[in-house]
C-alpha cells in the first residue's frame, strides 16, 4: 500500500528529521564536554539534555506525521496574516536592524532603536510609556549585565 505525500506533509517531516539531526549533533558534541563539576551541572549539562529532548520530541513528532496525522491540525495557519503578519515582519526587521546596528553604535542605543520600534510595531502609542520602558530596556539592561553580572557587552564608537 503506497501513500500519497502531499507536499505539505513532505515539507514537515524534512523539517522534523532536520531538526533531529540538529538536536542529536547538539547532544552528541555536548557530551564531550563534561556533564558535570565540583559546583554541580558542568558546561554540556545543558545543551545535552536539551539535544536529548529535541530528539525525542522530534522523533514523536515523527512518527505522528508518519502514522497519517497532520502536527498542529486544527491549529491556525503558521504564519499570521494582516495587521499581524505585518507586525512579525516588523519585529523581525528590527531585530536584523539592532544586529547590525549593534557593533557601530554599542547595546545601549542599539537596544533603544530597537526597543523603541518594537514598541510602535506593537501598538503602543503613549510617548511616555515607549520613553519609559525604552531607557530602562536599554541603558537599565546595560547596566545590570556590564557592571554587576560582568558581562562584556558591546560599548560602541560613540562610547555609550
Amino acid at each position: 500500500m503506497t501513500q500519497d505525500i502531499s507536499p505539505n506533509r513532505y515539507a514537515e517531516r524534512v523539517v522534523l528529521a532536520c531538526l533531529c539531526t540538529v538536536f542529536g549533533v547538539m547532544a552528541f558534541i555536548a557530551f564531550g564536554y563534561s556533564l558535570r563539576d565540583a559546583l554541580g551541572p558542568g558546561a554540556g549539562f545543558f545543551p545535552f539534555w536539551l539535544g536529548t529532548l529535541g530528539v525525542v520530541l522530534s522523533l514523536a513528532l515523527f512518527v505522528q506525521s508518519w502514522r497519517g496525522r497532520a502536527i498542529g491540525e486544527g491549529t491556525q495557519a503558521l504564519l499570521p496574516r494582516g495587521d499581524r503578519g505585518w507586525r512579525a515582519a516588523a519585529l523581525l526587521a528590527g531585530l536584523v536592524v539592532a544586529a547590525l546596528l549593534l557593533q557601530p553604535l554599542g547595546f545601549r542605543l542599539a537596544m533603544l532603536v530597537f526597543s523603541v520600534g518594537l514598541l510602535l510595531a506593537l501598538g503602543v502609542r503613549r510617548p511616555v510609556a515607549i520613553a519609559i520602558f525604552a531607557l530602562a530596556s536599554s541603558f537599565g539592561l546595560f547596566h545590570v549585565f556590564y557592571y554587576w553580572l560582568q558581562v562584556p557587552l558591546p560599548i560602541g564608537l560613540l562610547g555609550l
